[in-house]
C-alpha cells in the first residue's frame, strides 16, 4: 500500500487512497482513541464535506480498510497454499503471515480486533467476523491436507485445531494493540509453533 506522502493528488483515486492511509495512520495511536471525521479532515487539511465527496459515510471509509485487509490476507493465504505442498508448513506460514501483517499494519490491527469499529455500523463488525471465519476455514483446509499426507496422528481433529490457532492469532493481535503496540505479535513464535502445529 502506498504511503500518503507518495501519492500525487492528480492521480485518479489518489485522494480516496490518501484518506484511507491517513485513517489507518491515525488508528496507530497507542491511546486507541476514536477517530472522528473532524479529526481526520483536520489531519488532511480539508473540510469534512471534502471527505464526503469521496466516501458516503465513515462506515464506507472503514469498509475501504477492511477491503485492503481482506485482499492482502487472502491473497497471501492463496500464495502460501499454492507454494507449500505440506499442510503443516502451510499452517505455520499462515500463522507467521497473520502476525507479521499485524506488526506491519498497526492501525489495521485495531480494525481486525474490532477495537476501531466500536459504535460504528454493526455490519462492519459482522464483516470482520466473516473474515475471521474465512481464516479459520483456510487453516482447517491446510490441516486436512496435513491429515491426507499423514503429517498428523490418526484421529487428528482439523476443526478443533483450526479453532485453537485462530484463538491464538486473535489473542496475539489483541495483546499487541492493548500493549500500545509494544508487545510484538510474533514474540516467541518459533518456540510456540510446535505446540500449535504438531
Amino acid at each position: 500500500m502506498e504511503t500518503a506522502s507518495s501519492i500525487s493528488p492528480r492521480k485518479p483515486g489518489a485522494r480516496k487512497l490518501q484518506i484511507l492511509q491517513t485513517l489507518a495512520t491515525m488508528l496507530e495511536d497507542p491511546k486507541g482513541e476514536k477517530v472522528t471525521t473532524a479529526a481526520l479532515a483536520a489531519r488532511l487539511g480539508v473540510s469534512e464535506a471534502a471527505l464526503y465527496r469521496h466516501f458516503a459515510s465513515k462506515a464506507q471509509m472503514f469498509e475501504g480498510l477492511i477491503e485492503f485487509i481482506e485482499t492482502t490476507i487472502f491473497g497471501l493465504i492463496n500464495e502460501i497454499s499454492t507454494r507449500e505442498t505440506s499442510g503443516l508448513k502451510q499452517v505455520r506460514s499462515i500463522i507467521a503471515m497473520l502476525l507479521e501483517f499485524s506488526q506491519t499494519n498497526k492501525g489495521m490491527t485495531r480494525v481486525l480486533i474490532g477495537d476501531a469499529l466500536v459504535n460504528e455500523n454493526e455490519r462492519l463488525q459482522e464483516r470482520m467476523n466473516q473474515l475471521i471465519e474465512r481464516i479459520e476455514s483456510s487453516l482447517r483446509q491446510s490441516f486436512r491436507v496435513a491429515a491426507s499426507e499423514n503429517e498428523v496422528a490418526e484421529g487428528f481433529d482439523a476443526n478443533a485445531r483450526a479453532g485453537l490457532v485462530v484463538a491464538f492469532v486473535v489473542g496475539r493481535w489483541h495483546r499487541f494493540a492493548k500493549s500500545g503496540f509494544r508487545k510484538p505479535p510474533g514474540e516467541s513464535l518459533e518456540a510456540q509453533l510446535p505446540t500449535l502445529v504438531a
